[in-house]
């Protein structure tokens, strides 16, 4: 597989548009990430799953599945390796990614943003200045 099959298949599922996150493509469903190829030179495409999905499809095929390193990793972001994966494990894989994206949408949909509003401009304020003292001004006087 490569990284044409990647976005192939990965906008083929429902709903599935691609966009882009720190200049690599993604791709979401309902405005929410649920695959990347932000590690597609280095021969990856990346899958959002759970922690559970990820040890499962890292125990059944360690050759594919591998997980991002650091935090990302840990939250179940996982590497697949484009090279050596199939056409049914990269369909397999982003279809899960997908469902579980399209399962926490539906728990907690992505708020609508406000329009934004025009900033008002702002008038400067000017104070009164503080008057010159004459009276009880004492000169000196020898």
């Amino acid at each position: 597989m490569n990284i044409k099959d990647f976005r192939r298949i990965a906008l083929s599922l429902e709903g599935a548009e691609e966009n882009s996150h720190m200049g690599a493509p993604d791709f979401r469903v309902g405005g929410r990430i649920f695959a990347t190829l932000a590690s597609a030179k280095d021969g990856y495409g990346n899958l959002m799953l759970t922690p559970e999905q990820q040890a499962a499809f890292v125990a059944d095929l360690p050759e594919v599945f591998v997980p991002v390193k650091g935090g990302w990793g840990r939250s179940g972001a996982t590497h697949l390796r484009l090279a050596v994966a199939t056409e049914d494990i990269l369909t397999g894989a982003l279809r899960t990614a997908w469902k579980l994206r399209m399962d926490k949408n539906t728990k907690s949909p992505r708020k609508p943003r406000p329009a934004s509003k025009p900033t008002p401009t702002l008038k400067p304020v000017l104070e009164p200045r503080p008057k010159k003292q004459t009276k009880g001004l004492s000169s000196r006087t020898k």
